[in-house]
C-alpha cells in the first residue's frame, strides 16, 4: 500500500478545487486524517456533492492510501457563521 502525508492531499484538492482553504491532519498512523476544506465552489451544494468534490480530488488516494478521512467542507459564509 502507498502512503501518502497531508501536505500531498492538500496540494491534490487545491489542483481540483482553487479557491480553497484546505487544512489536512493525520489523526492516526500514517492513513487516518481530518480535512477542513472551505470552498465558494461548495455555495448552493449538498453535503454529498461536497464530499464527491473532494473525493474526485483525492483520487485513488481514498482506495490506496487513505484508510479513513473525516471530512467537513464549508463555504466561506458557513464559517463566519
Amino acid at each position: 500500500m502507498s502512503s501518502v502525508n497531508p501536505e500531498e492531499l492538500k496540494a491534490l484538492v487545491l489542483a481540483h478545487i482553487e479557491d480553497a482553504e484546505v487544512d489536512v491532519a493525520c489523526y492516526s498512523g500514517d492513513d487516518h486524517f481530518e480535512m477542513t476544506v472551505v470552498s465558494a465552489s461548495f455555495s448552493g451544494k449538498p453535503r454529498i456533492a461536497r464530499h464527491k468534490m473532494v473525493y474526485a480530488a483525492l483520487g485513488d488516494n481514498m482506495r490506496q492510501a487513505v484508510h479513513a478521512l473525516a471530512l467537513k467542507t464549508k463555504t466561506p459564509e458557513e464559517v463566519v457563521a
